[in-house]
């Protein structure tokens, strides 16, 4: 048997028995040490590797594989998106772990209410749909702000409704935000470089909502830049999605006034950071670290912001970092009372603001963020 197809039925075998039993079985930590080691032989020969799955045919690099007559997974990955399986470089078991998990969760092998959500983080390992590689660089970028303009209007509705069920039933819906959170963070890493899928409003009163979903995206971005686990970053982007939950209780004509607020307006809108950290605690499965940077979020770090404390603090490092990502999204946000700023400004008023407002450490790891990523953040459509 060939290396590749090796691989493959290794591969395979690992994913059925995740299916069967779970992750933490015996039989499924053998299948992946084995399927690893398949890996190993396999890259010894050349780290750099690329399958795809199409129709009834699998390719390793340009040629046809034989061997794998009813072999069902190929039809499977492709069907949940996996047309294109890469390795750039070699692979450690850390990276291939984390592989695994994105994989059984695009398959449905665990639970859709699972409360994980998996990071690719950086990685030698790309997966995603197949693009042609003779089209022009402006095709491609126009597929894939199709693509991706697809996907966050599923999720707008999705957080549009979670918002309703707040606002009316006063429950919120723990595994449909968890849901939102994981289809971001596969968003965000469908592509060989990190994207941060900036969405545009088309009406005022969709501001909550999208900027709910960019503030969880770009907070999630931010986390693994500056080095933070796959579990932390997913907590970051549970509370950056939820972090203005509080706004459902402010009335739209407060929410979207162009001109100043009267002092009985601004004593309202201030209200939503303890709002929100009540509705997030009050719930049947409490979010802790989402509420307490709902209730910080507009803290600073030289004491001001609201609410207003008894006993002034530092807030917790997730506010801090929640913060500056509110921040650099309401700036490069068009609102009623003002046009919406340049990245470049927006950027400097945070570098600027670093020590006073912001956290130091956090406000320039953000900005080194947006410069690496500089033409590769998408303004989506509405």
């Amino acid at each position: 048997m060939s290396d590749p197809l090796r691989f493959l039925t290794a591969l395979s075998q690992t994913l059925a028995s995740v299916a069967l039993y779970g992750d933490a079985h015996p039989a499924t930590v053998r299948a992946q040490e084995r399927a690893l080691q398949r890996l190993f032989d396999l890259q010894s020969a050349d780290p750099r590797l690329e399958f795809t799955f199409l129709g009834q045919e699998v390719l390793f690099g340009e040629e046809v594989m034989n061997g794998l007559q009813g072999w069902d997974w190929n039809s499977r990955l492709s069907e949940a998106g996996i047309e294109r399986l890469e390795f750039t470089g070699p692979v450690d078991a850390d990276q291939f772990t984390r592989f695994l998990d994105q994989i059984a969760a695009r398959l449905g092998l665990r639970p859709s209410g699972s409360a994980e959500v998996w990071q690719m983080g950086s990685s030698a390992i790309r997966f995603g749909q197949v693009a042609l590689r003779d089209q022009a660089r402006q095709q491609e970028e126009d597929a894939l702000a199709e693509i991706m303009t697809c996907r966050t209007d599923e999720e707008r509705q999705a957080v549009d409704w979670i918002n309703r069920e707040v606002a009316e039933r006063g429950r919120l819906p723990v595994a449909e935000a968890d849901a939102v959170v994981r289809s971001l963070s596969i968003t965000m890493h469908m592509q060989r470089a990190m994207l941060v899928p900036l969405l545009e409003l088309k009406e005022y009163d969709q501001y909550t909502t999208t900027h709910a979903m960019n503030v969880s995206v770009l907070s999630m971005a931010l986390g693994e830049f500056l080095g933070l686990g796959g579990e932390a970053v997913r907590n970051l982007g549970m509370a950056g999605l939820l972090h203005d939950l509080g706004k459902i209780r402010i009335p739209l004509d407060i929410l979207n006034k162009p001109g100043k607020l009267s002092p009985e307006e601004r004593a309202v809108v201030q209200a939503h950071p303890v709002d929100g950290a009540r509705i997030l605690l009050g719930g049947h499965d409490p979010l802790d670290l989402a509420a307490v940077v709902a209730y910080e979020h507009h803290l600073m770090l030289d004491g001001g912001g609201y609410p207003c404390l008894h006993y002034p603090r530092s807030a917790q490092y997730a506010s801090r970092l929640v913060h500056v990502c509110d921040v650099y999204d309401a700036l490069r946000t068009k609102r009623p009372y003002r046009a919406a700023w340049e990245s470049e400004r927006a950027a400097a008023y945070i570098t600027e603001r670093a020590g006073t407002e912001f956290d130091p450490e956090i406000a320039h790891g953000f900005v080194a963020m947006l410069h690496k990523t500089e033409g590769r953040i998408i303004a989506q459509p509405a």
